[in-house]
């Protein structure tokens, strides 16, 4: 594709609102709650997260009083836990600002200090916990420079542990793993088989340390979901995209039978997000192009049942009782929040209220094709009263593996106000548009998403949306990445770009990231940086530096393990070597920010990028 920008007059943004009450500021500041977890045998006692007091931290939730307890007050935030089978305790990785380093903790229910769980060990990035239902073990993955270890601990009387024992070990990127009801089973997934995101299951007897069995078929790719909750139940919930679409299959270890569950009027993406106490029921959610709908699924009698559930992103789901699914919702014009939903007479109540925020405009599902006709989707939303063509936000999300979907968005609404269209592109890689879409960009990283893009960009001007010569690009991690790319390949065609703990050097990458992210590396491009030279110099940013035309302002962490600073620092010198125009702001904490000050000065810089370039562009 060989786009120029055309020679519309370009319109100003917006001036910039920088009151401290503009109602942009207000929507980050909105209290929201991004997940909740009930205790599995203990359903009274929950774990939340929620921004309450300004930053994302972990509560203790009592069902009974409706009451939260604090549990962390990590300066970065922390957004990510578990809560004990029994309730008794909230476990999380204790990191250093973020980096996402550092030990497994424990808390009690009611608060207090942490406990380190694994305090013998170096410290680790982690990518998986887990706790077996009658409590007796507890699971870890621990991955360092040596690649990944599958470490167990088991829980003695008097809320004693014991030391982790080494399982396994393998350089293989590693993902979830999970244990029977009683402990004596645990399965892991592995990219050891396939050397790509493919991944297969190991089952062990954790008593005696042997292989039981495993699971691998080539160019599928197979996760594990949970065990029954019936204590002898051997079976296990996986997800295996073998049709092209993940979709749940039942292993039973006790036997090796593997079994499809029939669901045949599903379409997209499935995930399971509950098995019921009883064991009867299944808690299902379908992600197809973008859109959540739930159904419940009944296992005896193979009967799937679709539920009227309100419309928007669901982020995480529960059987709450016998009667009731407790859900995480947001829309376009509320922020995350909890209900109790009831599937029967499809009424909800509202749990642990959180804030209201100002109005927000809609979002719309729109497609285009891309540059070799590959239909693509995006969510467009328009400001009000604006006279198209406008200035223009073209967005893309992190991942890859991931997708947008119609959510609370302070971060796009922001730019509405300020007179811009905004679109979030779901481009190649994306989830939920089945295994050949999301695969396709395996081994060839920054081709055909940024394609995408450039496509979204041609379809915005042929539809009298976007000024031609005022498109800016936006995205963090691997769309901050994205941004770059295409700021390089295609430079003649935007006004700016702006990248959020990006990716600029994939090589520099591989030497200061995480292990967890290094097996993630190895299997998106299907080897390290030393096998495939050519195609990691194709995919990073600095390859085009040259060629870069547009200014770039950059946002990055300098404790992030995900996207390090050393690439970062490499691709800003250099492009100031080159005459280009960058501007680099660095933040004191990692890749996942939960801070909604810190989220506003970031928002605010980059409003006053976008008025600059705007300016110099009308000039």
């Amino acid at each position: 594709m060989n786009y120029t920008v055309g020679n519309s007059r370009s319109l100003p943004m917006h001036s910039p609102d920088l009151n401290s009450t503009a109602p942009w500021k207000q929507r980050f500041r909105a209290q929201r709650i991004l997940w909740a977890q009930l205790a599995a045998a203990q359903p009274q006692r929950g774990l939340v997260c929620t921004n309450r007091l300004g930053i994302h931290q972990l509560y203790a939730w009592n069902l009974a009083t409706n009451e939260l307890t604090q549990l962390t007050e990590h300066p970065a935030g922390k957004s990510q836990g578990s809560i004990a089978a029994d309730g008794r305790f909230v476990y999380y990785l204790d990191d250093q600002q973020g980096n996402e380093i550092g030990h497994h903790v424990r808390v009690p229910f009611a608060g207090g200090e942490p406990q380190d769980i694994t305090p013998t060990l170096p410290p680790y990035a982690s990518a998986s916990f887990s706790e077996n239902q009658a409590g007796t073990r507890l699971g870890l993955i621990a991955a360092d420079t040596s690649g990944f270890q599958v470490y167990l601990i088991n829980q003695l009387e008097q809320d004693q542990l014991d030391r982790p024992i080494l399982l396994w070990r393998s350089p293989a990127l590693c993902g979830r793993l999970t244990f029977s009801h009683d402990g004596e089973i645990v399965v892991v997934a592995t990219t050891e088989r396939s050397g790509t995101r493919a991944f297969s299951l190991i089952a062990w007897n954790t008593t005696s340390g042997d292989r039981m069995a495993e699971w691998y078929e080539n160019d599928t790719s197979i996760r594990p979901v949970c065990f029954s909750p019936r204590p002898g139940d051997q079976r296990l919930l996986v997800m295996s995209d073998r049709s092209g679409f993940n979709r749940p299959w039942l292993w039973d270890l006790s036997t090796g039978e593997q079994t499809a569950l029939p669901l045949g009027q599903v379409q997209g993406e499935l995930s399971v997000w509950d098995w019921s106490a009883a064991g009867d029921r299944l808690l299902l959610c379908e992600l197809h192009q973008a859109c959540y709908r739930l159904y419940t699924y009944d296992l005896s009698a193979q009967q799937l049942q679709p539920l009227q559930h309100p419309s928007g992103t669901l982020s995480s789901g529960q059987f709450l009782g016998d009667e009731e699914i407790l859900l995480t919702v947001s829309n376009a014009a509320k922020p995350s929040h909890l209900i109790a939903f009831n599937p029967v007479t499809n009424e909800t109540q509202s749990l642990l209220a959180v804030g209201t925020a100002p109005s927000c405009a809609p979002w719309r599902s729109v497609s285009f094709p891309s540059s070799d006709g590959v239909e693509i989707q995006a969510w467009l939303a328009l400001p009000d009263a604006a006279d198209a063509p406008v200035p223009t936000i073209v967005h893309a999300h992190g991942g890859p593996s991931s997708v947008t979907t119609e959510t609370f968005a302070a971060s796009a609404q922001v730019w509405l106000d300020h007179g811009f269209a905004w679109m979030s592109v779901n481009y190649r890689g994306s989830t939920t548009f089945g295994g050949e879409f999301e695969r396709s960009i395996w081994g060839r990283l920054g081709e055909l998403e940024v394609e995408d893009l450039v496509a979204a960009r041609s379809w915005l001007v042929e539809q009298h949306i976007a000024q031609a010569d005022a498109i800016l690009l936006t995205g963090g991690s691997y769309g901050g990445y994205l941004t770059l790319q295409t700021l390089g390949k295609y430079p003649d065609l935007w006004a700016g770009g702006m990248a959020e703990v990006a990716i600029a050097d994939w090589f520099l990458m591989y030497e200061d990231q995480a292990e967890t992210l290094r097996g993630a590396q190895r299997s998106l491009f299907g080897g390290t940086p030393q096998e495939k030279p050519e195609v990691h110099r194709a995919a990073s940013p600095i390859t085009y530096a040259a060629q870069v035309k547009a200014p770039i302002l950059v946002i990055q962490g300098r404790n992030d393990t995900r996207c390090p600073a050393r690439q970062m620092q490499a691709y800003e010198a250099k492009l100031k070597e080159l005459g280009k125009a960058i501007e680099v702001h660095w933040f004191e904490a990692g890749h996942l920010m939960g801070n909604n000050e810190q989220s506003i000065e970031h928002q605010e810089l980059k409003l006053r990028f976008a008025d600059r370039v705007l300016q110099r562009q009308s000039k």
